[in-house]
């Protein structure tokens, strides 16, 4: 009995193939069973291919889009021609040697949304990091690591912040608690150029940063940081992600993501408001 294999950490593209096939299953009134019983794998394998747990075999899609009743031979041709180019690895797959892979599917949703909302308490967030600021934040986060390991994650943060330059860059939208500006990482002359970048940012029209200062007291996302991603496809909910010591968790049910995106809402509101960002920044620069 053939079983499609397990997969890396799953492109957007994949994503919305498998939730694609799931809705031409519905539509079709077929059940996992059936689909699975007609394509000679178990039910299980079906549902996996839905939700993008595994890659998606060329003559597998094929044979479902057929039982399915897609029957057009332009619109089965544009599928598969859709599934081969989202079986390609990613960028970031040659550095899976130092990218988690829980951390992989964070850069492949990152890359694919056209809206990135972040709540941070303890660092710059990675698209904004300078490389030395990266590469303290690292150290501290892997004492033990080999040097050339931690450059090799700092190449993977150089990497993702090429989409900040990119054609079409996503809006980016942050807001980080002032100890992350007051916590002194890679020493004076790191922070006061991490700061630097921080200024040189906020003139980007796709970028929005705010601080919540000391002075606004507590706040309805005091539990720890998370980011909220949003995408130009129609099949693609919002997604939030909340990292820990050991991992992610990724969030895509709607009463989740209402209660990170309520919890944004109300801190942005509680934050200083972007336009004061810069001077906020210059005031603490001067003070390193």
């Amino acid at each position: 009995m053939g079983e499609a294999r397990p997969a890396g950490a799953p492109t957007v593209l994949r994503v919305v193939l498998g939730k694609r096939l799931h809705d031409l299953r519905e539509a079709a009134g077929l059940s996992f069973q059936e689909a699975g019983r007609a394509l000679d794998v178990t039910h299980a394998t079906i549902r996996r291919m839905e939700k993008a747990e595994v890659g998606l075999k060329v003559p597998y899609v094929e044979k479902l889009l057929r039982i399915y009743g897609v029957d057009d031979p332009a619109e089965v041709e544009a599928f598969l021609a859709l599934t081969r180019e989202a079986n390609r690895p990613g960028w970031w797959h040659r550095f899976r040697d130092v990218l988690p892979e829980w951390f992989s599917a964070f850069v492949s949703l990152e890359g694919e949304a056209n809206l990135i909302r972040a709540y941070e308490p303890h660092y710059v967030p990675g698209l904004l990091q300078t490389e030395d600021y990266a590469r303290a934040v690292l150290r501290a986060g892997q004492p033990h690591a080999p040097e050339a390991e931690i450059e090799r994650a700092v190449a993977v943060r150089r990497e993702r912040q090429h989409l900040l330059t990119r054609e079409k860059p996503p809006l980016l939208w942050v807001v980080m608690d002032e100890t992350v500006l007051r916590r002194p990482i890679g020493g004076p002359e790191v922070m006061r150029a991490q700061i630097a970048r921080l200024i040189e940012v906020t003139s980007l029209p796709h970028v929005r940063l705010q601080i919540i200062p000391f002075a606004a007291g507590p706040h309805p996302a005091m539990y720890g940081p998370f980011h909220i991603f949003r995408f130009p496809i129609e099949e693609l909910p919002d997604i939030a992600y909340a990292e820990n010591l050991i991992g992610a968790s990724y969030f895509d049910q709607r009463d989740d993501v209402s209660a990170f995106l309520e919890a944004l809402d109300r801190l942005c509101a509680q934050a200083a408001p972007a336009h004061t960002t810069k001077a906020f920044l210059g005031g603490i620069r001067k003070e390193i």
